[in-house]
């Protein structure tokens, strides 16, 4: 399973700079309308959504068992993000309420594959430390969403950030791992 997920880390990065790019911009302009900022957050739940599918067709492909998680997570991504542009009439609260349920979601879909890494791969604590921040985050939102757009952007900005890095961590932790597998693989050279 940790060679599927190895060569799945390019686009672990990609969605670790995806939430990185996000959450600079959520912080940096917080002065975009609320509404602005959610249709971003969709763009955003979109693009992470489609990696996460990806890694678990990718997954599927190499005939792991453990596909579900990423391809239900990743679903899950794609149709909050659809959602956001195809009904754009919806209150920002149900929006918030919408980005609160799939961060809660996809968090716990984290929380599984990394019990199901446990002891697989040296750093796996990072996923789940990743599902567990998502879990606070949603949490977070749905039990306060009237607290103002401010302090939502902010909270969403830092999250996006902190979720970025952990993803950037896991890929090259994974990525590490593949070079040390593949190295060990090679034929040595040297005997005649």
């Amino acid at each position: 399973m940790v060679q599927a997920l190895v060569r799945n880390t390019r686009l672990l990065a990609l969605s670790g700079v995806a939430a990185i790019a996000f959450g600079v911009i959520a912080l940096g302009w917080p002065n975009l309308t609320f509404v602005a900022l959610l249709a971003l957050f969709g763009a955003f739940a979109f693009v992470i959504g489609g990696f996460t599918l990806a890694t678990g067709l990718n997954l599927l492909a190499e005939r792991q068992t453990n596909w579900v998680p990423y391809v239900i997570g990743g679903l899950g991504g794609i149709a909050v993000g659809a959602a956001t542009f195809l009904w754009p009439h919806w209150t920002a609260l149900t929006l918030v309420y919408l980005i609160a349920f799939w961060a809660v979601f996809t968090g716990i879909f984290e929380v599984v594959a990394a019990i199901e890494l446990a002891g697989e791969l040296d750093g796996d604590w990072m996923l789940g430390l990743s599902g567990a921040l998502s879990v606070a985050f949603g949490t977070l939102v749905a039990l306060y969403p009237r607290s103002g757009a401010l302090a939502i952007i902010w909270i969403i900005g830092l999250y996006a950030i902190l979720d970025g890095i952990t993803r950037l961590m896991v890929a090259y932790r994974l990525n590490g791992i593949g070079k040390h597998v593949n190295s060990a693989l090679q034929p040595s050279s040297g005997h005649s």
